[in-house]
């Protein structure tokens, strides 16, 4: 028999949208200026695909890429962690799915800048530019391309 408490602490969970410890997905880490709002819109793109998402403020994101290793020509305005890749920018939550599931030898996938267009960065009344998701690593490589957050064919 169910008792009370443990009822409405159920209750409560999936009144606030809490996802049980038990997901499928693992949770990625994005880790971001507390002032941005292209970040915090690319964090809302991925929990809307379907992601565990777990936001971390620093003013101190330099030193966040620097120890991940993110290649200076491919920074972007925030970093993120997941199941041992490092994604860096606006990456499309397909490309991620699909580095999941591929688990290709690599350190992780970027995109470069902030595309009009890309997750986070929609702009209404302009037009969605196209860009690169890049697999980088010992290698780097075109992994996908897209405009806005339409994947484009290679």
């Amino acid at each position: 028999m169910i008792d009370r408490r443990f009822a409405l602490l159920c209750v409560s969970a999936l009144a606030i949208g809490a996802r049980p410890s038990f997901a499928a997905e693992p949770t990625i880490t994005v880790t971001k200026d507390p002032n941005c709002e292209c970040c915090t819109g690319w964090a809302q793109h991925l929990h809307a695909a379907g992601f565990v998402v777990r936001v971390q403020d620093t003013s101190e994101l330099a030193k966040v890429k620097a120890r991940l290793g993110v290649p200076a020509d491919l920074a972007a305005c925030h970093t993120a962690q997941i199941a041992g890749y490092v994604i860096e920018g606006h990456v499309p939550a397909p490309s991620i799915r699909r580095l999941l599931a591929e688990k290709p030898r690599a350190k992780g996938l970027a995109v470069r800048g902030m595309p009009t267009g890309s997750p986070g960065m929609e702009v209404p009344g302009s037009p969605n530019e196209e860009y690169e998701v890049i697999l980088f690593g010992e290698q780097r490589r075109t992994y996908a391309r897209y405009s806005g957050i339409k994947e484009l064919e290679n």
